[in-house]
């Protein structure tokens, strides 16, 4: 028998990228499984570690002893790669429908991306940019920190406890919790990091809103 539908209500939504409106993992799959061959990684372990985060963060993890600023360097190195590379980038199933239905009500990107990339993925799966961006450049500390989300609840004017974040990877549900947010987690790498609902992808999800601006999410 189907799970009953899980209804959320929120004041606003704040939106992960990659694995939760965009299915870039042909991209991440391709630079990240060439960066573990240079540097003599298995690609499926760094892989488990790369969703979700910046690019630093996750060699930071996988080369505890490389100084800071070689792995800024790389980092630099792999966005123009990311960002030079949409083959295989696509629209999560629902996505644009999803967006669609937020128009005219508060939402925020809340990307380990970099504006540039974040660009660039969002305009090869077609579809539109949400109004207020919080990527890499905002923030002093990535996901799974929690500082983007804090910073996307106050650009959107609300608290963390009225806003809904929506996540694929480990490290952005952990920083959604750390936030104080409820999280729906979308796809199969969100199973196993108990979001407060889960969907296999948007075309699950829909969006309603009252008159004085409530809005209820439903998932299933």
């Amino acid at each position: 028998m189907p799970a009953a539908p899980v209804r959320l209500t929120t004041r606003a939504l704040l939106l992960d990228m990659d694995g939760t409106l965009v299915d870039s993992d042909a991209v991440v799959e391709r630079c990240w499984g060439r960066w573990a061959e240079r540097h003599g990684l298995d690609p499926a372990e760094v892989l488990a570690v790369a969703h979700g985060r910046q690019g630093h963060a996750t060699m930071a993890v996988l080369l505890p002893d490389r100084p800071v600023e070689v792995n800024l360097a790389d980092n630099a190195r792999m966005l123009d790669e990311e960002r030079a590379d949409t083959e295989g980038v696509i629209p999560v199933p629902g996505a644009a429908a999803f967006l669609a239905s937020l128009a005219g009500h508060p939402h925020a990107l809340v990307t380990s991306a970099d504006e540039p990339l974040a660009r660039v993925r969002m305009d090869a799966a077609a579809l539109p940019l949400p109004p207020v961006l919080v990527t890499a450049e905002s923030v002093g500390a990535g996901k799974p920190d929690p500082e983007g989300f804090l910073k996307g609840a106050a650009a959107v004017g609300f608290t963390p406890a009225d806003c809904l974040a929506f996540e694929d990877s480990g490290a952005g549900i952990a920083a959604a919790k750390a936030a104080g947010l409820r999280v729906v987690g979308i796809g199969p790498r969100a199973t196993a990091h108990h979001p407060d609902a889960h969907a296999d992808d948007l075309t699950a999800v829909t969006v309603t809103a009252t008159p004085d601006g409530l809005l209820t999410v439903t998932v299933g």
